[in-house]
């Protein structure tokens, strides 16, 4: 439910523009809202469960998550739906990594890495399916459903956690309220003048100021974390080349993922005129390989390490996003599209189990919170990332207008995500190569 509702409402955003008035950036913050506050509160997410209780705190986080879409679902405005939107996230932050966390926490060494690879296939499905929901119940009901939906489903899995799993905690430790504050106000400055470059102009007095102010936090931030007693984010974790080159790919992975899907959508419809329920059926060969391939690469990371199949999968999926880039025109037949989907696809399956394998099989037993938090942290901030930049390229190359200038900057658009991505496949090369379980079982790896 929580990662579905990341980009369930790409294929319905052609449907919200009309009916709320949107302009790109206000469309861009429907989706940034959510992954920006769910980013950013996963940390204190993580931190308040280990230390109260990850159960606990789990069920809450439904709870935040599941009244937040009732309030997504009343919005009469596109300011209400964004707000709405950062409440959903701050329930997510909550959800996410403990899930990452109790499951964790549930298996050994042995069985993490298949156990982790069945939950990035779902986890996975979900982020990929969600254009196919979102498509189905703004065409057959109405967008505003994407939310109304969550609340009985929310009702339904807090009665199945509370009498199926077990409690479980962590190492307690306070909640970094300075290195929060820090990391919001980069991240919310950084965001912000990507997203407003080409409304307000690049030299603007307003982007210069929001890009600057966003470094210079993101700065302070590093320099706090690194004096802090309990740092959100110990920096000696990095140390580890697995946790950090596993971070980094995971950064890009996501952010090439999450700025080609909220393109692809828009594509679909306004460069091709297919409805929203169309749109997301047309977007299953992303889904389907994702739903195949993830389980298998999880039950054989053991075996063959991480390594492979992160870099060779964020090639494929660069691979994949850079035809779609140099194919993409309006007359352009579907048929020709599900080749290049599909190896994209099949790539971000392979990664998306390494990349968490990588990350959560670098921390002691008893930081697994902190690991899924920081790995769950630099995911949707790379989401965030890279569709405020993906949007910048759309803007300066294509419009609104047309389907030929929406196409224009649709393909410059797409183009950035494969480079996104091949970033991610040179960062991978850092990974260790294939660790046996008593090296990633040591309280304290340093590879």
């Amino acid at each position: 439910m929580v990662a579905l509702d990341g980009l369930a409402v790409t294929t319905a955003l052609t449907r919200i523009r009309a009916d709320l008035g949107a302009s790109l950036a206000e469309l861009e913050w429907t989706i940034n809202a959510y992954a920006l506050s769910f980013a950013v509160l996963l940390m204190a997410g993580a931190a308040i469960g280990d230390r109260i209780g990850r159960r606990r705190m789990f069920v809450a986080g439904i709870g935040v998550f599941a009244a937040a879409s009732g309030a997504c679902a009343l919005a009469p405005t596109i300011g209400w739906l964004i707000a709405a939107r950062s409440v959903q996230g701050a329930g997510a932050a909550l959800v996410m990594p403990l899930a990452m966390a109790l499951l964790s926490a549930a298996f050994g060494p042995e069985q993490r890495a298949k156990a982790l690879g069945i939950f990035s296939g779902v986890t996975g499905l979900a982020v990929l399916a969600g254009p196919v929901i979102g498509g189905a119940i703004a065409q057959g009901l109405a967008w505003e459903w994407i939310f109304w939906i969550n609340v009985p489903i929310g009702v339904v899995a807090i009665a199945l956690v509370l009498s199926r799993i077990e409690e479980s905690r962590g190492a307690r430790s306070a909640i970094d309220v300075g290195g929060i504050a820090l990391v919001t106000g980069a991240a919310l400055g950084v965001v912000w003048g990507l997203a407003r470059g080409n409304d307000a102009g690049w030299g603007s007095a307003e982007v210069v100021a929001s890009l600057a102010v966003g470094a210079l936090l993101a700065v302070a931030f590093v320099a706090w974390e690194l004096r802090a007693r309990e740092p959100m984010l110990p920096m000696r974790f990095f140390r580890s080349r697995a946790f950090a080159s596993g971070n980094a790919a995971g950064f890009f992975l996501y952010g090439s993922l999450y700025g080609a899907v909220f393109f692809v959508a828009q594509f679909l419809q306004i460069g091709q005129g297919y409805g929203p329920l169309s749109t997301g059926l047309r977007m299953l060969p992303w889904t389907g390989a994702l739903f195949l391939v993830a389980p298998i690469v999880g039950a054989r990371i053991n075996r063959i390490g991480e390594r492979p199949f992160l870099v060779g999968g964020l090639l494929l999926q660069a691979i994949g996003m850079a035809w779609i880039a140099v194919i993409a025109e309006p007359s352009l037949a579907y048929a020709e599209l599900v080749a290049p989907m599909v190896i994209a696809g099949a790539g971000v399956s392979m990664a998306m189990p390494a990349a968490q394998s990588s990350v959560m099989r670098s921390v002691a037993r008893d930081e697994v919170g902190k690991g899924a938090g920081i790995f769950n942290m630099l995911r949707f901030l790379g989401g965030t990332f890279a569709i405020a930049i993906v949007a910048a390229v759309f803007a300066g190359a294509g419009s609104y207008a047309s389907a030929q200038a929406f196409n224009d900057g649709f393909a410059a658009a797409i183009g950035v995500c494969a480079g996104l991505s091949l970033a991610g496949a040179v960062v991978a090369l850092g990974l260790p190569g294939l660790r046996r379980v008593s090296q990633v079982a040591a309280p304290a790896p340093a590879h």
